[in-house]
């Protein structure tokens, strides 16, 4: 059963059918083949009861809080800000790329929206400056990933429905191991241009007045972390509610700097729904396959054969990372996190895996599936922002922050406070 369901989902996969549509049929082949009554009639209250939960209102807030910063020139201007501070370090703009990712990952939820909105603006200035392409795509590809693991995080909000974790703390544990990555990303371009000199590109003098001038335009992002996640912890709103009033702050910020209209709510609306019904057809269909799998066994069975290797805590770890290593080289990762974690979350808590500790790797994880090929989403995004080459491009200069993300994993791993410190210290907990 369970070597039928693999081949008939990588079959799917290879035929380039979108994966809402791969994971319902998957489910509708295997209540087919293997269940005594036909499940798919309740495939309605299966999607009921996965659009009525309260916390997923927030997704399509978070989304429309991307496209009104794209939109309004608040991101184009925070890139150009971080432009000039950073233009003194070796690879410079590569620099204000993965900076200017994390920044905008602290007001949005989406690493395909952190990608393609730092992507529109830093783009054209690889060629001008002259820089080494394949690592300048690089860096945006994998900086765009710091948009699910630094919060708020649309993939954080989705372990937590699906574990039944405690939001604010994933949270918090997601801010110092983002940091973290941050100065890996930095480090991997510092430690090539170190090397290669000639992939820094040309420099150019900035003076400490026309750096203190761009100040202000560095502030509305940290404004609007502030009001989404500093509402969480004074206790003012639920994770539901920051979500609305980071909206709210955003569209403040537009109509402040002049550039909120009819015209642009229209598109911020347009962006926001196609994005929300994609996210929740793969929701649906996952929560429908989950509901198959669950009634013919398949869940039992998998549980059954992880625990029966016998394997220490340590030793299962590693079987988990290799394998989201391996199945995120094929599946999308919002439907790889919805049809696994109900697997694997349950093997790794009884290990005695702490759920937050947890639900942080599987966010790094999930980054690194987003940049390994042949469906890494961000690879798609970037290459799509050239508008020219070839996806290799992407691919070759993304590969050395693949590392770095496993360097994180090693650290976390050896190091557990580094997620745990933060909850723990804020919140309180075991």
């Amino acid at each position: 059963m369970i070597a039928t369901a693999l081949l008939m989902l990588l079959a799917l996969m290879a035929l380039a059918i979108p994966v809402g549509a791969a994971l319902g049929l998957l489910g509708v082949a295997l209540d087919w083949k293997y269940a005594f009554l036909p499940l798919t009639r309740a495939l309605g209250e299966v999607a009921w009861n996965a659009n009525n939960e309260f916390l997923l209102v927030c997704l399509p807030f978070f989304i429309m809080l991307g496209e009104i910063l794209l939109r309004s020139g608040i991101a184009e201007k925070m890139y150009a800000g971080l432009v000039k501070w950073m233009s003194w370090l070796p690879g410079g703009l590569m620099h204000a790329n993965i900076a200017s990712c994390a920044l905008f990952a602290a007001t949005s939820g989406s690493s395909v929206a952190t990608a393609a909105t730092v992507g529109t603006v830093a783009l054209p200035q690889a060629k001008r400056f002259g820089y080494n392409e394949r690592l300048f795509l690089g860096t945006l590809a994998a900086g765009g990933t710091l948009g699910i693991l630094i919060p708020p995080s649309l993939n954080m909000i989705i372990y937590c429905v699906l574990t039944n974790t405690s939001v604010p703390k994933l949270y918090l544990a997601g801010i110092v191991p983002g940091l973290v990555l941050v100065g890996l990303f930095m480090g991997v371009v510092w430690i090539g241009c170190l090397v290669f000199p000639q992939w820094g590109g040309e420099k150019t003098p900035v003076s400490w007045s026309e750096r203190l001038a761009v100040l202000p335009d560095l502030l509305p992002p940290l404004g609007i972390f502030l009001v989404v996640v500093g509402s969480i912890y004074v206790g003012i709103a639920t994770a539901t509610e920051a979500s609305a009033l980071g909206v709210a702050a955003a569209l403040g910020l537009a109509a402040w700097t002049k550039h909120l209209s009819w015209k642009m709510l229209g598109e911020c609306l347009e962006g926001t729904m196609k994005s929300t019904g994609m996210v929740m057809l793969i929701i649906v269909a996952a929560m429908f396959l989950n509901f198959v799998i669950n009634s013919i066994g398949l869940t039992d069975a998998m549980t059954q054969a992880m625990q029966g290797l016998n394997l220490s805590p340590a030793m299962m770890l590693l079987v988990v990372v290799v394998f989201y290593l391996v199945l995120g080289c094929f599946m999308e990762t919002m439907s790889m996190m919805i049809t696994t974690i109900p697997i694997v979350a349950p093997v790794m808590f009884a290990l005695g895996f702490d759920p937050i500790w947890f639900g942080v790797v599987i966010v790094v994880l999930v980054e690194a599936a987003l940049i390994t090929p042949p469906v890494g989403l961000n690879l798609f995004v970037v290459q799509n922002l050239r508008k020219g080459g070839t996806l290799n491009d992407v691919i070759a200069g993304t590969s050395p922050f693949v590392v770095a993300l496993m360097v994180l994993l090693l650290l976390l791993a050896l190091f557990p406070g580094l997620a745990m410190w933060l909850p723990t210290t804020v919140v309180g907990g075991q």
